[in-house]
């Protein structure tokens, strides 16, 4: 196999006047006058975009410190090398990102101090610009050479941010997952549940809940894919919060709260662009054994749901329940279904779902038909062709065929 290279974009280095001029630019920045540093750090935390952070004295200092910090190092850079790519600053990322993270703000709320700053800074720099030469030519090339070393260096400055501010997520929530799943492995167990355990769960134990398992395949799965199938169970968070928990890269729980059942087939549409995610959901149950009851339910519906390929994205207890009963035991379970479904249990797929729609649909030839996309004729054929193959007719053992053939179709893996 052949690799094509690419070339790294070459980064032309200016004339010898203009690395010059940088060089005594850097140096005036450097020395600024500290009312212009107090006026430049001003400006950036009095903008209406950053009241969040200017409220806030501690997360402003580490922001206060930070622009100083990145003035800094791209100036110093131009004084030892002017013109050249500047690296990015790294130093006091980790005190903002740490404080961002920590108080639940926006990702871009840190983003908007850099380049907040480097406007500002700019400007200042501008002045200083054309105070060191009225060349046009010169003054083109040293204001040409500037944007481009500034907004490369502030990029690449911007691309820490959001790593640091990964880092700092992804460890914040481990940790709250890491005492969530402690608390809830003491409801799980039936243990005594301690009495901040509410406050550090972030939800009401004492209410009607709906438990929910969001997996997929651990070696493929994209994490995110998994949050946004978390979110589509539960698209009104503000009136009630859900309770979410990490349990591994590739596995969530959940209890939704409030009574009622869950729209399946909103939720199915929902993470219909999610294809390597799972959806499992219990019954809806109250209490703090409530809690574990629907939690065990969406355990067994996950369960059936592993015995079959990823036809099903979501099933709820109710779907599986009876076929989870019937099968719990594998080797009385083939018994059931030979001697309910006789030669049946071999025939192709067409017929025997034919005749599991016919009695879900009470019998009634025409809704089944309907159902099925077919002639009512064509249906009554295939129901009489089923017919010779039961060891039972049909009008004496319709519930166990059907019980039967739902057991099959669930170990089959068809959809």
């Amino acid at each position: 196999m052949h690799y094509i290279r690419y070339a790294a974009p070459v980064w032309k280095r200016p004339s010898k006047q203009v690395r010059d001029l940088m060089r005594r630019g850097a140096e005036m920045m450097v020395n600024m006058a500290p009312e212009q540093l107090d006026e430049l750090q001003r400006a950036t935390l009095e903008s209406e975009y950053m009241q969040v952070i200017g409220g806030d004295p501690i997360l402003a200092a580490a922001i206060r410190r930070g622009i100083w910090s990145t003035l800094l190092h791209w100036a110093a850079a131009n004084i030892s090398r002017p013109g050249e790519p500047v690296a990015a600053n790294t130093g006091e990322l980790s005190d903002i990102a740490r404080g961002i993270a920590r108080r639940g703000l926006r990702s871009p709320t840190s983003v908007d101090a850099y380049r907040l700053g480097q406007n500002m800074a700019w400007q200042f720099w501008m002045e200083i610009a054309f105070g060191l030469t009225s060349d046009p030519a010169e003054l083109r090339e040293l204001l040409e050479v500037s944007a481009r070393s500034m907004n490369s260096f502030i990029d690449a400055t911007v691309t820490e941010v959001y790593r640091h501010l990964q880092i700092e997520r992804d460890e914040l929530a481990s940790e709250v997952h890491a005492e969530r799943r402690q608390i809830i492995a003491q409801i799980l167990s039936g243990k005594a549940i301690p009495r901040q355990a509410e406050g550090q769960l972030g939800y009401h134990l004492g209410q009607e809940h709906t438990a929910a398992i969001v997996w997929g395949d651990e070696s493929d799965i994209d994490p995110s894919d998994l949050d946004r199938a978390t979110e589509a169970l539960w698209p009104t968070p503000d009136m009630r919060p859900m309770l979410s928990v990490r349990i591994g890269p590739a596995t969530r729980w959940v209890w939704l709260p409030g009574a009622g059942s869950l729209d399946v087939p909103r939720i199915s549409a929902a993470i219909g662009e999610l294809p390597g995610v799972r959806i499992a959901l219990g019954l809806p149950a109250s209490g703090v054994a409530g809690f574990r009851r629907s939690h065990l339910d969406a355990v067994a519906t996950q369960r059936m749901m592993m015995k079959r390929p990823s036809s099903t994205q979501v099933a709820s207890f109710a779907d599986v329940e009876l076929v989870a009963l019937v099968t719990a035991d594998a080797a009385q379970a083939d018994r059931f279904i030979k001697h309910t479904l006789g030669d049946l249990a071999s025939a192709d797929q067409e017929l025997q779902e034919a005749v599991l729609v016919y009695v879900h649909e009470q019998c009634n030839g025409s809704r089944a038909a309907e159902r099925l996309f077919t002639h009512r004729n064509t249906l009554l054929r295939r129901i009489s062709h089923a017919e010779e193959l039961l060891p039972r007719p049909l009008a004496e053992s319709s519930v166990s065929v059907a019980v039967a053939l739902d057991a099959l179709r669930w170990r089959a893996g068809r959809p």
